[in-house]
């Protein structure tokens, strides 16, 4: 009888509706493969586990893609996450690493799809569905390896354990053959059978329409700059087609071209007109007014309420794949939330950078250097807002005639901060270095740019209830809203600017604000491809901040030289006076950032993993 690897993993689900009963799963300890599988019970708690080795992807200090990016800098640049700020990751040390668990994710579901149809008490039916969840999680673990390291391995069937020569071990294939492999294997799991969703206690299973929106992402970002020739004709992207020509396997075979191939991004589009259109039909939608509950009264504005709540609702329609592990006290609810010396949770320590801010667009839904309405050259001034709709109070003109999102999900000095606290439903945030929100003497727990995030923090979370508190909801790992800026990214590089518009139009509308063909033909623009190119991307740094997005996008676009090698802007937390306040500069020390080429657009395999396969090449520059 095999020996049956420990596939003890602590998860835990929500204790309330959606539940995501498969990550309150804690399988016991089994001494053999055939025990897993006695009966239908135990072999359902086997595929659950198979679940298990999905990366958290809101996880506080060990996700690789939420802080990582140049959204926001913390207080907290001691924790793990940070290192891939300040480029402190090899192959020798890399901090986080998937490498290893997914694979063994890997291995765990073939050893379910060898043994399911033994199972005795169990029907034709169930074998079935549960043989195409996962062959969806089999697939999602390779795209998981193909989106951190590029080229990988591809495990087509059961390892075999008594399998001791090294040299027999697989090699890392082509990107592309990796991408059709992993394209094939979502169709094969939808194929078989997956549900269009699952509702309540199942809900954050695998599904036919999270296989055909991730497959669709995934050729999304197959046909981007970095894994579709190495470069790009546009000003400010770095160039790794050398680098790639160079990247070959021990045979000598090239694992990521060099040719740009423009019929990729109409592969992309499709699947993911495909993937929208199954969407709908299964009852995905945009969050909306009319979703919200009675019994959140705040934001004010109802625009900004839809916002704030569009991934923090629990019961919305418009997430297509969830994760729905459980916050803890170190989470993103409370360190964005703001510091109150009276409360032993309240971290305050989340701050978008300059950079973000200044990505929002204006009033009028054009970016802030473009509108004409927008006092551009004076926005680091400060001076009283117009009205008391988001605060009252001395503020910097940055922070004013912004569009809906920036006040849904920024929290600035002299702006309102929707959370229960002291019995109010709003709480004046203000960040001068003795404010409340300021930085004291505290070395911790602070803002280091002057602004605190609250995207993700549930406008009902009773701050100062310890645990109990907290507003738990699902997590989008995939959701429409981002769906329809995939697709129009697509479309947009394939040259049908029209169809772009609309698909962009739809979360604008959202957003409050008009659509791109009206808003910028007020100014006398009527943009073309490579306006429309910098259009949409704008429109995915704003809606999809902080959803563990931009990590990939600009790495994908091959801009992280520019965006990830820059020192990150704030205001001066030191300052006592709104003179010295409002002095926008470099944050300083210890946020080190630092990007290098070519080895950091990609994430390094573990080098004790490499002496382990002697027939795997590491990624270029480590």
């Amino acid at each position: 009888m095999k020996k049956l690897y420990t596939i003890i993993i602590i998860l835990l689900g929500f204790s309330v509706l959606p539940s995501c009963n498969y990550l309150d799963i804690i399988p016991d300890e089994l001494p053999s493969e055939d025990d897993a599988f006695a009966n239908r019970d135990m072999a359902k708690g086997f595929l659950y586990s198979c679940y298990g080795y999905i990366p958290n992807p809101r996880h506080a200090t060990q996700s690789i893609d939420l802080y990582t990016s140049d959204e926001v800098i913390t207080a907290f640049e001691h924790e793990s996450f940070a290192s891939f700020l300040k480029g402190d990751y090899t192959s020798v040390s890399p901090v986080i690493s998937y490498w290893n668990s997914i694979f063994t994710g890997i291995r765990q579901c073939y050893i379910f799809l060898n043994r399911v149809d033994g199972v005795p008490d169990m029907d034709k039916e169930t074998k079935q569905l549960y043989k195409a969840e996962a062959t969806y999680l089999i697939a999602y673990y390779h795209y998981l390896l193909l989106r951190c390291y590029g080229p990988t391995i591809i495990v087509e069937s059961y390892p075999d354990p008594f399998n001791s020569n090294p040299e027999s071990y697989e090699a890392r294939k082509p990107y592309d053959e990796c991408v059709d492999w992993i394209a094939s294997k979502f169709d094969e799991a939808v194929a078989m059978g997956l549900p269009e969703k699952f509702t309540g206690s199942d809900y954050g299973r695998a599904t036919s329409t999270a296989a055909r929106a991730l497959k669709g992402r995934m050729l999304l970002y197959a046909a981007s700059p970095l894994f579709n020739g190495g470069k790009s004709s546009e000003a400010d992207t770095d160039d790794l087609s050398s680098y790639l020509a160079s990247f070959v396997d021990k045979d000598g075979n090239t694992l990521m071209n060099t040719t740009y191939d423009a019929a990729k991004w109409k592969k992309a589009a499709d699947a993911l007109k495909s993937a929208i259109d199954y969407a709908d039909a299964a009852g995905f939608r945009l969050y909306k007014e009319t979703d919200l509950a009675t019994d959140v009264p705040v934001p004010n504005n109802i625009t900004e309420r839809v916002l704030r709540m569009t991934i923090a609702d629990r019961t919305t329609q418009e997430i297509i794949w969830p994760w729905c592990g459980k916050e803890d006290n170190y989470s993103l609810q409370n360190k964005s939330t703001p510091f109150d010396p009276n409360r032993d949770q309240s971290w305050n320590g989340v701050a978008p950078t300059m950079c973000m801010l200044e990505q929002f667009y204006t009033e009028n839904g054009l970016p802030i250097n473009e509108d004409p309405a927008y006092d551009y050259a004076k926005r680091y001034e400060y001076g009283n807002p117009p009205n008391t709709l988001h605060g009252t109070g001395t503020t910097m003109k940055l922070n004013m005639y912004r569009e809906p999102r920036f006040y849904a999900w920024i929290s600035y000095h002299n702006g309102n901060y929707e959370i229960k606290r002291n019995n109010t439903t709003e709480w004046l945030t203000q960040f001068r270095k003795n404010d409340n929100s300021g930085k004291q003497m505290r070395s911790t727990n602070f803002s280091p740019t002057g602004y605190l995030n609250k995207k993700g923090v549930h406008p009902n979370y009773a701050q100062g209830s310890g645990a109990s508190g907290l507003v738990h909801y699902p997590w989008p790992v995939i959701r429409l809203g981002e769906l329809y800026l995939d697709y129009a990214e697509a479309l947009v590089e394939t040259g049908d600017l029209a169809t772009a518009k609309t698909y962009i139009d739809k979360i604008r509308n959202r957003a409050g604000l008009k659509g791109v063909g009206e808003t910028w033909g007020s100014i006398g623009v009527t943009p073309d491809q490579a306006k429309m190119r910098q259009i949409v991307r704008q429109e995915r740094a704003i809606e999809l901040y902080l959803e563990n997005q931009r990590f990939w996008d600009v790495r994908r676009w091959l801009l992280g030289k520019k965006y990830f090698n820059a020192r990150p802007m704030g205001l001066n937390i030191e300052g006592t006076s709104d003179n010295d306040f409002f002095q926008v500069q470099d944050v300083g020390a210890p946020y080190v950032r630092k990007f290098l080429v070519p080895q950091h657009y990609l994430m390094p395999i573990p080098s004790q993993d490499m002496d382990r396969n002697p027939n795997v090449v590491q990624n270029p520059g480590y």
